[in-house]
Parts: C-alpha cells; sequence; structure tokens
C-alpha cells in the first residue's frame, strides 16, 4: 500500500462520493484548550466514511466479477457502503450483519437493495459465514478493513485532511481517528505520510475493546476478550487487521482510549456545535480531543467523526447526558 494506491482510489471516487467539510467551533476549542478542527464523514453519503472504501473496492473489481456479486460483513457502515456502491453499480450484494446491529444501520442497509444475513456476534463466526455463502454463490468477499481497495478508499479522506488543514494553516499536529480495524486509521496514516508528514495518526477507540491501542503499546497484536457490550457498536473488532496493523505500527502515535460516557457528550457536544448527528463510535475522535487534551501536543488538532448513523433512542441519551 502507497500513496499511489490512494490516488488511484480517489481518481475512482470522484464524482460518487462527498468531499466532507473540515468544521470548527469557537465552543469546542474552549473546552479542548486547543483548536480543535473536525472531519465531518458522518455528513458522507450514507452517513459515514465506509462509502469510500465501499466504492473503491467495487469499483476496482472487473465487470465479470461484478455481475457475481459482493459480499460484506459488517456492524452497518461498511454494509451500507458497500450496498449503496454495489445498487449504483448493477453488482449483487449480500451483507452480513450482527442481529444486535442498530435498526437503523439494518434498515438502512436493506433499503439499499442488499440482502441481509443476521447473525449472532457472541455465537457465531462470520468469517466462517461468509465464506461459506461466497463459495456456495461465487461472490466476491469485501472485507471491512483488511483490504487494499478500502484502504485505500478510506485513505482519500485523509488527501482531503492534507489540503483541507493547510488551507487553515495546519501542517503539524495530531489527527485523531476513531478505530476499529484500522482501515480508516490507517489509510489515513498513509496519505498523511506523502501529503502532511507534519501530521500524525492517533487511533482514538472505546474503552474495554481498546485492542489497537495495547497492540502499538506493546510492540505485537493484542486481541479484545469480548466484541459485544459497547455502546460504540461501529468500531467493536475483536484485533487490527493483518493488512492495517503494519501500517499503523510504523505511522500512527500512540492510541487512546476513551469512555462510552465520552463518546456521548461528545455527540451531544457536536450537535450543539457544529449541527451535525454523529453515532457513539463515530464520537469518540473528538472525545478524545475535547476531554483527553493532556495525551496531546500541539496547538491544534485534527479529528474525525467517522459515521452518523445512530438509532434515536441512543441519540437521545447522548443529548439527556448534555
Amino acid at each position: 500500500m502507497d500513496i499511489a494506491a490512494i490516488d488511484a482510489a480517489a481518481a475512482r471516487l470522484e464524482g460518487h462520493i462527498r468531499r466532507t467539510p473540515l468544521l470548527h467551533a469557537d465552543a469546542l476549542d474552549a473546552i479542548a484548550g486547543r483548536r480543535v478542527l473536525v472531519k465531518a464523514e458522518c455528513l458522507q453519503e450514507t452517513g459515514s466514511f465506509k462509502a469510500r472504501g465501499g466504492w473503491s473496492a467495487i469499483s476496482a473489481l472487473s465487470e465479470e466479477t461484478r455481475a457475481r456479486g459482493v459480499i460484506a460483513y459488517s456492524s452497518g457502515n461498511h454494509a451500507q457502503g458497500v450496498a449503496r456502491a454495489a445498487a449504483k453499480m448493477g453488482a449483487p450484494a449480500v451483507i452480513i450483519m450482527p442481529s444486535d446491529a442498530p435498526a437503523a444501520k439494518i434498515a438502512g442497509t436493506r433499503a439499499l437493495g442488499a440482502e441481509v444475513v443476521l447473525y449472532d456476534r457472541g455465537l457465531e463466526d462470520r468469517d466462517a459465514i461468509g465464506a461459506k455463502l461466497a463459495a456456495e454463490r461465487g461472490l466476491h468477499l469485501i472485507k471491512p478493513f483488511d483490504d487494499p481497495h478500502v484502504i485505500a478508499g478510506q485513505g482519500t479522506a485523509g488527501l482531503e485532511i492534507a489540503e483541507q488543514a493547510a488551507a487553515l494553516g495546519v501542517s503539524e499536529g495530531d489527527v485523531l481517528v476513531c478505530c476499529g480495524g484500522g482501515g480508516f486509521a490507517s489509510g489515513i496514516a498513509l496519505a498523511l505520510e506523502a501529503r502532511a508528514p507534519g501530521m500524525r495518526v492517533r487511533p482514538v477507540e472505546p474503552e474495554g475493546f481498546d485492542d489497537v491501542a495495547r497492540s502499538l503499546q506493546t510492540g505485537a497484536i493484542q486481541t479484545n476478550t469480548r466484541q459485544t457490550g459497547g455502546l460504540c457498536d461501529a468500531i467493536l473488532t475483536p484485533r487490527p487487521g493483518d493488512l492495517t496493523w503494519p501500517i499503523l505500527q510504523r505511522l500512527a502515535g500512540p492510541g487512546l482510549v476513551v469512555t462510552d460516557e465520552d463518546a456521548l457528550r461528545a455527540m451531544a457536544l457536536a450537535f450543539e456545535h457544529l449541527k451535525v448527528v454523529a453515532e457513539p463510535g463515530g464520537a469518540v475522535a473528538l472525545a478524545a480531543a475535547l476531554f483527553h487534551g493532556d495525551a496531546l501536543s500541539g496547538d491544534a488538532v485534527v479529528c474525525t467523526i467517522s459515521g452518523g448513523n445512530v438509532d434515536p433512542s441512543v441519540f437521545a441519551r447522548a443529548l439527556a447526558v448534555a
């Protein structure tokens, strides 16, 4: 993986995804004690950055492979990104989703025309289910983060961050990225290495699911002891990816860990001051910027809001916390 792959993905994505804004609010600066620039991928097509990787991966397939169809597994954001791209390119799509995924994400995936297969993530193995269905139907598997075209697609957000931050006079500092398996963080890290070398990715995870932070600390891949029970459904993964881990190990700074309460407070503040809707997993980077500033350095920080696909009851809970 290198910048050439990300530039190629950007060319394929041109006209098919949004160039999302880098937002700012004085009130958030006051809370954080430094300038906070927010890359609002919650405003992306399908409500998350996953639209980038989904389009990148499917657009890279041959017409023959696309015609046979694609399969993916996801708690909802990768599902919708793949489903949207598949529908627009005429490819059948099967999406394997956990039965406890937010209802809004399941409904959104079905609305995009995909066949949804539900499973129990506490008892069943999504990889095994995906491999079986792919073999039976001749479908091409698009993994949620451990796929070079997916990583390249997510990296296009890093190209935008480098350009947008530079236009605002920011060329150095931490870039806080919501992190599950590491596709978003590793793609952005590769883009910044080439286009904004003074900026460094810092992966952010929820407490109890901090495998990337622990991996970076120990220098070896660590796994989570559980895969369910967390509020931040979009970034609950068992371990860093085989492709994403070497990139993060080489380019990322120390990981950051926030609580579910931090994420809910960040959701409320994003709504109040930026007028955007964030889901819990999409708000962890902003939470780190606002409430864990002692772990950061510099006068400015960039953070992602990676998704905004949240059930109304959870969003109401966030507003109540505020």
